[in-house]
């Protein structure tokens, strides 16, 4: 067998017709241009996504959730582009969407009605971003930033710097706390017990002098303080202040409940234990009560 026969072999090969689409017959050469056309478009939008970041959109100086949505758009419309591109150059016109669909309702069939959803949710979180990357949020039992939203599904890095992927559905169907969004400051209450002994005005100055020494507390709302409650061995006391970064939240609260410990035991305040009177009677005093 000659070279020449050889290569028309493989030419018969590539080029025989697997199946039709809108009448256009499909091949392994189509398929494989296919392949390659929009490889080679998701390789450009990632070069121009990573060319956006950092020549143009750093320079407009946007936030990172909105430059973060912006180039996951752009990558989003050039790989789709370049899928109509290949869907042109195989022979199949604009129709072609069509079949998108209905391979994508087929799928629905077949139970990929949670991949759908999950399309959708993604779609919605990167045009009407509830969430973007960067913010704090809580979603069920988990707590942490958010790293990264894709098409599917979203990153978030918890408390334990561990990576949790949560399907984009959960966002738009279930209640989700988003600590940052539209003003990333919250404010923080504290409860402290202090003895009914004490000096009351002297217990909130140095609640509020507290407050103010720390460097992550906003002096505007200035912090208050509150008496909320008498309690059974001790005055409730609220501690109130705002704090502009949520993600120090639980840093901040540890410095204010070691700063409160130090300074109640410099001004001689005291925080009391939980008291409870224990009546104890005697055998002879049980018998005689029995007897009477």
């Amino acid at each position: 067998m000659s070279i020449n026969d050889i290569f028309s072999s493989i030419k018969d090969v590539i080029s025989f017709p697997l199946f039709s689409i809108n009448q256009t017959s499909i091949s392994i050469s189509s398929v494989f241009f296919f392949l390659l056309i929009v490889f080679s478009f998701v390789i450009f939008a990632r070069f121009l996504k990573n060319k956006l970041l950092n020549k143009i959109l750093t320079n407009f100086k946007l936030e990172d959730g909105l430059q973060f949505t912006l180039l996951r758009l752009t990558q989003y419309i050039v790989i789709f582009i370049g899928m109509v591109v290949a869907f042109q150059f195989i022979g199949i016109d604009l129709s072609g969407l069509a079949v998108i669909l209905g391979f994508l309702s087929v799928g629905i069939g077949f139970g990929l009605q949670n991949i759908t959803s999950n399309f959708i949710a993604g779609l919605i979180l990167l045009f009407e971003r509830p969430i973007k990357v960067g913010d704090r949020v809580t979603v069920g039992d988990t707590e942490g930033d958010v790293e990264n939203i894709t098409i599917r599904s979203t990153t978030i890095k918890s408390l334990n710097n561990i990576s949790i992927i949560v399907p984009n559905s959960d966002f738009i169907t279930a209640t989700v706390t988003n600590w940052s969004h539209g003003d990333t400051r919250i404010r923080v209450d504290m409860n402290i017990g202090v003895s009914y002994n004490s000096d009351l005005d002297l217990v909130i100055n140095t609640l509020k002098d507290i407050a103010k020494d720390n460097h992550d507390v906003l002096p505007a709302p200035e912090p208050e303080v509150h008496l909320s409650e008498f309690g059974d061995s001790a005055w409730n006391m609220k501690l109130r202040f705002w704090i502009e970064h949520p993600q120090r939240y639980y840093y901040i609260r540890s410095e204010i409940n070691c700063e409160i410990v130090r300074r109640f035991r410099k001004n001689n305040i005291e925080i009391p234990f939980p008291q409870r009177d224990l009546h104890i009677r005697s055998a002879e005093t049980l018998k005689i009560s029995s007897t009477n």
